[in-house]
């Protein structure tokens, strides 16, 4: 940094996460609790998926000392694949936690290389609660500063903005000096990436689980003495206007230790993208009034923001596409009255009478309707109409997820991943997270007596 010149947004950044103290964050502490359970839930949920089946194949031959575990599995890894795959299983089913401000999913890429890196080298549970709220600060704050053009220009921004938030907490836990974050969140800059184009595909988990593995990777390396430059963030040259437009300093910089990002989180009751939550809770009403006449419906139109219709008004060929699909929520919901992971299966994608109510679903702008919102209007064949509008939907900031909500949430993705790891044992240990001195009991949760599948290698 040149004299007297003011130092730059990596360095700001840093001394904030530098600075903070377990009396500045316990206030936090039990929404950062219900964010990692909610990363276990999911997690769990998947943790038999091919995709992460494919992706430990891929890297356990090439892996270090195995120190870290494998959310639902019995295989290990080293750190930076822990990292990885346990950013993957929690991102696959859409059905993590979300920023609303950003879309920015907060926990994958951030706890995942935490309780790696914690497991790897015997961090306490205090240590992982303060480095996880400060990371989740750090990768919203950069988001909400290039909001929400990055997004609209195509980054997927829990990727690029989370390789910041994973390598900003990890940084802490491995106890760098401020200058030694600052350099972490740079390194970061140069790791960051993740396409929306590729959201339909397994390859939007991958980004995923670099932005989880990279920015402890970024840590490590500045633990090792790498340097970056002071303005790797906002330069002229930049992350953000590389990826964007000029970022919005105020936003990402104002009211450091006052403010904190993850008080604003929330916690998905269906596991879709966030802004079709509303779709699903308004045909839920409309299937209430509908009172068992759904095979009378000619038509529904789906109203709401420019985003909801980018994001859903799409064919579905998939279970992927399905999450995103204004058409399948709106179907799944008026003719089952339900939408859990079965609703979103390949199953549900190509079963008859979800197909046939899909095509009657229309979408329809509405520049009114704020992003998270939607109108849903159905006319039935005898020229009747119905119309439910939902403005907060259930999980979000203003109709929250109880923490027995979430706790139900985690038994059932137990039972949906097939993993054997005792359920009670990772909420209670959680819940304790805190007082504990070390996490075995948390990542080495007690199984069943059933023989758990191992990959073949």
């Amino acid at each position: 940094m040149r004299q007297n010149e003011a130092p730059g947004a990596s360095a700001r950044l840093a001394s904030f996460v530098a600075a903070v103290s377990w009396a500045n964050v316990a206030a936090q502490s039990h929404e950062a609790k219900r964010s990692i359970l909610n990363f276990f839930a999911t997690a769990l949920g998947s943790a038999h998926d091919p995709a992460v089946t494919s992706a430990l194949r891929a890297l356990s031959p090439f892996g270090g000392a195995a120190t870290s575990a494998i959310i639902g599995r019995p295989e290990r890894l080293d750190a930076l694949g822990a990292a990885f795959v346990n950013a993957i299983s929690a991102n696959l089913l859409d059905f993590d936690d979300t920023h609303l401000d950003t879309i920015i999913h907060p926990a994958a890429p951030v706890a995942a290389p935490v309780l790696a890196l914690s497991e790897a080298r015997g961090y306490c549970g205090r240590d992982v609660i303060t480095a996880f709220i400060l990371g989740v600060d750090v990768e919203c704050r950069i988001g909400n500063a290039v909001s929400p053009g990055h997004y609209a220009r195509g980054w997927h921004i829990t990727s690029t903005c989370g390789v910041f938030g994973a390598a900003a907490a990890c940084a802490r836990l491995l106890g760098l000096p401020a200058d030694g974050i600052a350099n972490a969140i740079g390194l970061a800059a140069s790791q960051s990436a993740g396409i929306v184009e590729n959201l339909p595909s397994a390859a939007k988990n991958v980004s995923v689980g670099n932005a989880a593995r990279n920015g402890l990777f970024a840590a490590l390396l500045a633990e090792q003495g790498y340097a970056a430059a002071p303005r790797a963030i906002e330069g002229t040259l930049g992350w953000a206007r590389a990826m964007g437009d000029e970022p919005d300093l105020g936003r990402m910089l104002g009211d450091l230790g006052t403010s904190w990002e993850i008080a604003k989180n929330t916690y998905k009751p269906y596991p879709a993208g966030i802004v079709f939550h509303a779709v699903i809770d308004a045909c839920f009403k409309l299937r209430a009034r509908l009172d068992g006449r759904v095979d009378a419906i000619a038509a529904i139109t789906v109203h709401g923001s420019a985003l909801l219709l980018a994001r859903g008004d799409r064919v579905v060929r998939n279970e992927r596409d399905a999450r995103v699909s204004i058409h399948h929520c709106a179907a799944c919901a008026l003719l089952l009255g339900l939408a859990g992971v079965p609703e979103f299966s390949e199953v549900a994608v190509v079963r008859p009478d979800i197909v046939d109510l899909r095509q009657k679903v229309t979408a329809a702008l509405d520049a009114s309707l704020p992003d998270g919102a939607a109108r849903v209007d159905v006319q039935l064949r005898s020229g009747e109409r119905l119309e439910e509008t939902v403005m907060a939907a259930r999980g979000s900031l203003a109709d929250p997820l109880s923490d027995a909500d979430i706790e139900a949430k985690l038994r059932a993705c137990l039972r949906l991943g097939g993993a054997d790891w005792d359920g009670q044992g990772v909420i209670d240990a959680v819940w304790r997270l805190d007082t504990l001195t070390e996490l075995s009991g948390l990542m080495n949760a007690p199984r069943s007596h059933r023989s758990p599948e191992v990959i073949a290698l």
